[in-house]
């Protein structure tokens, strides 16, 4: 199967919806969910000298971190289908001056990643998209070393994120209603069931399989900025995006609920996340 063929849809998704806003928002969203990732990487306990792919790369501050873990002698390599995201990526490296990392437009499913050569793969909410994850998973330890390490963090259940929830649900009413996702879809909460996730990562060959769960209180600024990120990404972005002429009619409703969350540290709202961890074999 070609890289075009097994996830054409996300491929379209993430270069022509997502991807360009989330290119355009990649400092509010780096905010947002980077405390997140860096508790995934502390799991992964990246190692100077180590060679570390990273999944769903997106605007690369993840690979930027790691390779600063893994220091001159170490690489890391990005991984992700959205060009647009994958451009801001090579940019912010060049200009932090990090040779050890480079970025490949390429889908983990398909990808014929190197054998036996890396470390470790890591991500940061770039895994729940594929359309056979038994076979990306499968296909990306076939690049990991015997014993290599996967760390990654996914979100829970949707109705355990406030940080998602919240700006939908004070506009559903002036919304149609939104349809409900096809249960293990491709999608954010596709790794939610953990004995689901567990299992597709078992059938891949991976072993030592653990769940821990985090909650965290997360935000990408004050109240106007959270409002216009709230606007562009995530369940009401995408509402939006199918209903642009009702975007005037649901910011003020959006603007109220939020209000009562802005603190000294801007907009914070509840996250519920797993950080998996295993290894190969």
């Amino acid at each position: 199967m070609t890289d075009a063929a097994a996830n054409a849809a996300q491929i379209a998704y993430w270069n022509e919806a997502a991807g360009p806003a989330w290119a355009a928002l990649q400092i509010q969203l780096d905010r947002q969910i980077g405390p997140l990732g860096r508790a995934a990487q502390a799991a992964l306990n990246a190692q100077a000298g180590e060679h570390i792919l990273d999944i769903g790369c997106g605007c690369g501050e993840s690979s930027l971190e790691l390779a600063r873990a893994v220091g001159p002698s170490g690489s890391v390599t990005g991984f992700d289908i959205s060009r647009p995201m994958l451009e801001i990526a090579r940019s912010r490296a060049a200009e932090a001056t990090l040779p050890q990392a480079g970025f490949i437009e390429a889908d983990a499913q398909t990808h014929p990643f190197p054998p036996g050569a890396a470390d470790a793969m890591f991500s940061r909410f770039g895994v729940m998209f594929f359309a056979d994850p038994t076979a990306a998973f499968a296909n990306i330890r076939q690049g990991l070393k015997p014993g290599g390490r996967l760390a990654f963090v996914c979100w829970r259940a949707m109705a355990q994120n406030p940080i998602m929830t919240l700006p939908l649900a004070s506009a559903a009413h002036l919304l149609p209603p939104a349809a409900p996702p096809e249960p293990g879809a491709p999608g954010p909460f596709a790794f939610a069931d953990k004995d689901r996730t567990s299992a597709i990562l078992a059938a891949a060959g991976f072993t030592d399989i653990v769940f821990t769960p985090r909650d965290q209180k997360i935000g990408s600024g004050d109240l106007e900025t959270t409002l216009s990120l709230s606007l562009r990404i995530g369940p009401l972005g995408g509402m939006l995006r199918e209903n642009p002429d009702q975007r005037e009619a649901v910011i003020d409703a959006v603007r109220a609920a939020l209000r009562p969350h802005e603190g000294p540290d801007g907009v914070l709202l509840d996250s519920a996340t797993w950080i998996v961890t295993a290894r190969n074999g």
